[in-house]
């Protein structure tokens, strides 16, 4: 059984930075898809970014260029790194892991951005 815990969550000033991580524990297979995504108050829970073993990468439009993605296969771990942020990256996020047709969730991490 896949377990998925987030940290780095918190309270920034807009223009500032986080980084989420988010470790999979209690398997000893590989996830092939870790990623993040997040939920506002209000809003659909939205792909943030998401990142395959081989390193290949997706991100919203409303992040790319702002937020990285990374992974550490060995760990079966995953990070995102949050820069320039702006209030409307308020949300809770949460971490995310596949293998094969199984889909694994975190409990969810909450960022607030203040203007």
């Amino acid at each position: 059984q896949v377990q998925l815990v987030e940290s780095g969550g918190g309270l920034v000033q807009a223009g500032g930075s986080l980084r989420l991580s988010c470790a999979a524990s209690g398997s000893i297979f590989s996830l092939y898809t870790m990623g993040w995504y997040r939920q506002a108050p209000g809003k659909e829970r939205e792909l943030v970014a998401d990142i395959t073993k081989s390193g290949d990468t997706n991100y919203a439009d409303s992040v790319k260029g702002r937020f990285t993605i990374s992974r550490d296969n060995a760990k079966n771990s995953v990070a995102l790194q949050m820069n320039s942020l702006k209030p409307e990256d308020t949300a809770v996020y949460y971490c995310r892991g596949t293998w094969g047709l199984y889909v694994y969730w975190g409990q969810g991490t909450q960022v607030t951005v203040s203007s």
